[in-house]
C-alpha cells in the first residue's frame, strides 16, 4: 500500500495516527502569515464552516491538535515531516466543497500524489460535513504552486469560489501580507461579504391579480367555437314522458345539471340513432357505417347532444358501455382548423388503456387528423419526434406527458377538448399532481369531459376544480350475473381450478388477483397442469404485457391471470366470465373488474371469492348486489352485521378496549369453515 493510501481512507479523509518513531511535532500558527482561499462558498458563515475551522485551528496555537507523520525517506519527490519542520513555514489551508474533493484526490489517490510530486509540497485533506479542508505543508514556493494547481483544478468544475473574509478573520488572517497575496481585489472582497437582499414574494398581490395574469397568458389565443349541435326534428318532437320511458328502459339513465348558480339549463333529449346525432356530418356517418355500428349505446345517445352543445360533461357508466367512442365522435368538428399544436388531449391512467384508445381512434378517419399515444415504457425519442412532426390528438398517461411538458417538448396551449378518462383510477394511482400541472398549460375556456365507472369523493373534488358547470349522465348497471362465495383462504385454489374444469370451449375468463406474486404463482400452477394461460401485471416488461393482451384478445389463450392493471379499459368483447380470486382493495375497483364482462350489450358472469379478511367490504358490496337485482348470500349479510357491530363497539370503547379483528367478521351460520370443495356449485355457464 502506498504512503498516501496509508493516511487516507477511500473518501479522501485523513486518518489520525499517533507517531511511532518520533515525538509529535507541534506547530504554532502565526496569525498574520496564513493564507486562505475558499472554493464554492458564497458566504463564510454558510453551513457553519467558520465555526468549525476556528475550532480545528485551536491546536495550531499550542493547545491540542498535533500533526504527526512517520519519516518517509524512500519515496522520491516526497517531503518528510522533518523536511516540513525545517521549512518553518506555516501551512496553507484551502476549503473545497465536498463535491470537488474527488477532483483533488483523484482515482485511488493518483491526483493528490501527482500534486505532491510536481510541487514538492505535502497535502492533507480533512473532509467535513459540507466542505473539505485541504492543508498544504512545505516551502512557501511549494505551497504557492500547490495552491495554484488546486485552484485551477477546482475552477475547471466550478466558478463559485472566492476568498472569504469571514473565514480569514477566523484564522486571524487579514494582515497586510494576506491582502497583497489575495487573488481578489479589495472591492471584490468587500462586495462578496455583503449578503444580497432577499426578495420577498407578495402572495396577496398575486392572488388579487390572478385573473389579470391569466388574461395576459392567454390573450394571444384564437377564439374557439364549442357549439355545433342542431337538434334533429325527430328528437325535438319527443315528449317528456317518452324521454323518461326511453331512459328507464336503457339502464335507468339519470341526467342532471350541476350548475351551481343561476337557472338550470334544459337537458337535451337523447339521440336514439346515429343519424339523429350526426346528420349534418356525412364524413362521421361514413366512418360509422364503415366500422359497422348499428345503433348508439345508452351513454352515447344521451352524451352526444350534451357534448355537441359545448357543455362540460361527467359520464358515469360501467366499462363496456361505449365511452371511448363517445369521446371521439363528439370531437369538435372544426377543432383543429387554426392551431399550432394538438387540439385534443385524452389522459388515461394506464399504458394498456392508452394503447386501446389509440387503436379505437385509428379506426376513424376525419379530415386527416393524426393521433399519437404517449406513455411511459415506450420509445421516448420516437414519441418526441412524432410530436415535433405535428399531431392533432394526443392520448397519454399523466407521467410521460408531464415529462415532455416540463422539458418543453410539447405545447398544450392549443388544446380545446380535454378528456380525463377513468379519473378515479388516476387519482388512486397518485397522478393528481401531474394532472394539475398539465391543466395549468391548457386554455381555461376548453371543453372538458370526465369519465368514470364510479363517483367517489376524490373524483367529485377533481370535477369541481376543473370542470365548469358540467352536466352529469349516469348509466345504471349492465346485464351481469354476479355470484359471491364465502370461502377460506386455503380453499381458493381449489375453487378456481373447479371453475376452469367446468369452462366451455367458447368461454373466456379473466382471473383477478391482488398481488403480482400471486399472479405468477397461479399462472405457473396452471401451466404445470397443461393449461394455456397468460399473466398480466406491472412487473412484466411492456413488450410481454402487450403480447399477453394480444394472445388473450385473439383467443390463443382463454385464461388471463391479472392484477388490477387489467381492470380499466381492457376492451375484449368476448369475455364471458370474471373471477375475483382476491377481493379488490376498494369497492370502486370491484365495479371496474366485473365490468370486463357483459360488454357492448352482451351478457356475462362474475364470481367473487370473499374470505374473513374481506369482511370490512361486505357493507359496501351488499348495496351493489341489491341495485343490480342479484341474490345476496345470507353469510355476507351476517358478515356485514358483525363488522358494523364491531365498528360501533370500537367507536364507543377506548382505542385499546375494542374487540380484536379475530374471526368474528366471517359470519358463518354454523360457526365452521366450508371445508373442501363445492363440486355442485353453479358457475353461471
Amino acid at each position: 500500500m502506498s504512503d498516501w493510501e496509508d493516511e487516507y481512507d477511500e473518501d479522501g479523509v485523513a486518518f489520525q495516527k499517533p507517531a511511532t518513531k518520533s515525538a509529535p511535532a507541534q506547530w504554532k500558527l502565526p496569525c498574520d502569515d496564513r493564507q486562505h482561499v475558499f472554493f464554492g462558498v458564497k458566504n463564510g458563515n454558510k453551513f457553519g464552516a467558520s465555526r468549525r475551522v476556528k475550532a480545528d485551528t485551536s491546536g495550531w496555537s499550542g493547545g491540542g491538535r498535533q500533526l504527526t507523520r512517520s519519516t518517509d525517506h524512500g519515496a522520491p519527490g516526497r517531503r518528510s515531516f522533518n523536511d516540513e519542520k525545517l521549512d518553518s513555514n506555516p501551512p496553507v489551508t484551502i476549503f473545497v466543497e465536498n463535491a470537488f474533493v474527488g477532483r483533488v484526490i483523484g482515482r485511488g489517490g493518483a491526483k493528490i500524489r501527482e500534486l505532491e510530486e510536481s510541487t514538492g509540497a505535502r497535502i492533507k485533506i480533512n473532509k467535513g460535513d459540507y466542505e473539505g479542508e485541504v492543508v498544504i505543508f512545505g516551502s512557501s514556493v511549494a505551497q504557492q504552486k500547490a495552491k495554484e494547481m488546486i485552484e485551477d483544478l477546482v475552477a475547471d468544475g466550478s466558478s463559485r469560489f472566492h476568498n472569504d473574509p469571514a473565514r480569514r478573520r477566523d484564522f486571524g488572517g487579514g494582515g497586510d501580507r494576506d491582502k497583497k497575496e489575495s487573488v481578489w481585489s479589495k472591492a471584490e472582497l468587500q462586495a462578496s461579504n455583503v449578503a444580497p437582499a432577499r426578495i420577498s414574494i407578495d402572495w396577496n398581490m398575486i392572488r388579487e391579480n390572478k385573473a389579470k395574469y391569466e388574461e395576459l397568458k392567454w390573450k394571444d389565443l384564437p377564439p374557439m367555437t364549442k357549439k355545433f349541435y342542431t337538434e334533429a326534428e325527430s328528437v325535438s318532437k319527443l315528449t317528456a314522458e317518452e324521454v323518461r320511458e326511453w331512459r328507464r328502459e336503457n339502464n335507468n339513465i339519470f341526467v342532471d345539471d350541476l350548475k351551481e348558480e343561476g337557472q338550470k339549463r334544459p337537458i337535451p333529449n337523447p339521440c336514439r340513432t346515429f343519424l339523429e346525432a350526426f346528420e349534418l356530418y356525412p364524413e362521421i356517418m361514413e366512418n360509422i357505417n364503415r366500422v359497422g355500428f348499428v345503433k348508439p349505446t345508452p351513454i352515447q345517445s344521451q352524451a352526444w347532444p350534451v357534448l355537441l352543445s359545448g357543455e362540460d360533461l361527467i359520464a358515469i357508466a360501467q366499462t363496456g358501455t361505449g365511452k371511448t367512442l363517445d369521446k371521439f365522435l363528439s370531437l369538435q368538428p372544426d377543432l383543429l382548423s387554426e392551431r399550432d399544436g394538438p387540439g385534443m388531449l385524452v389522459l388515461t391512467p394506464t399504458r394498456e388503456l392508452a394503447l386501446q384508445i389509440e387503436t379505437e381512434c385509428n379506426k376513424y378517419r376525419y379530415k386527416g387528423y393524426k393521433s399519437i399515444c404517449i406513455y411511459g415504457g415506450g420509445d421516448r425519442r420516437g414519441q418526441i419526434n412524432m410530436v415535433k412532426g405535428g399531431v392533432d390528438i394526443v392520448i397519454a398517461t399523466p407521467g410521460r406527458l408531464n415529462d415532455l411538458q416540463m422539458n418543453e417538448l410539447i405545447s398544450l396551449h392549443s388544446i380545446t377538448y380535454l378528456v380525463l378518462d377513468e379519473a378515479d383510477r388516476m387519482l388512486d394511482m397518485g397522478f393528481e399532481p401531474q394532472i394539475m400541472k398539465i391543466l395549468l398549460d391548457i386554455r381555461p375556456d376548453r371543453q372538458t369531459v370526465m369519465t368514470s365507472a364510479t363517483w367517489p369523493t376524490g373524483v367529485r373534488r377533481l370535477a369541481k376544480s376543473y370542470l365548469k358547470n358540467p352536466m352529469m349522465v349516469y348509466v345504471g348497471t349492465l346485464d351481469l350475473a354476479v355470484s359471491v362465495l364465502i370461502v377460506q383462504e386455503e380453499e381458493k385454489k381449489s375453487y378456481v381450478f373447479d371453475f376452469i374444469r367446468n369452462m366451455q370451449p367458447e368461454d373466456k375468463v379473466i382471473i383477478f388477483v391482488g398481488k403480482k406474486l400471486v399472479a405468477d404463482d397461479l399462472s405457473s400452477d396452471m401451466c404445470l397442469q397443461g393449461l394455456a394461460v397468460q399473466s398480466l401485471h406491472g412487473d412484466r416488461e411492456q413488450c410481454d404485457r402487450e403480447e399477453a393482451l394480444k394472445d388473450f384478445k385473439e383467443s390463443r389463450v382463454r385464461i388471463l391471470v391479472a392484477t388490477d392493471l387489467a381492470s380499466r379499459g381492457l376492451d375484449v368483447l368476448d369475455i364471458t366470465h370474471v373471477f375475483n380470486y382476491d377481493f379488490p382493495r376498494n369497492i370502486e375497483e370491484y365495479v371496474h373488474r366485473v365490468g370486463r364482462t357483459g360488454r357492448a350489450g352482451r351478457s356475462g358472469a362474475a364470481i367473487t371469492l370473499v374470505t374473513r379478511e374481506n369482511w370490512r367490504m361486505a357493507p359496501e358490496l351488499i348495496p351493489i348486489l341489491e341495485r343490480g337485482g342479484q341474490e345476496v348470500p345470507e353469510e355476507l349479510v351476517l358478515m356485514a352485521e358483525r363488522y358494523e357491530k364491531q365498528k360501533r363497539e370500537k367507536e364507543t370503547c377506548s382505542p385499546w378496549g375494542g374487540q380484536g379483528r379475530g374471526g368474528g367478521g366471517v359470519g358463518r351460520r354454523d360457526g365452521r369453515g366450508r371445508g373442501g370443495r363445492d363440486q355442485g356449485q353453479n358457475w353461471g355457464f
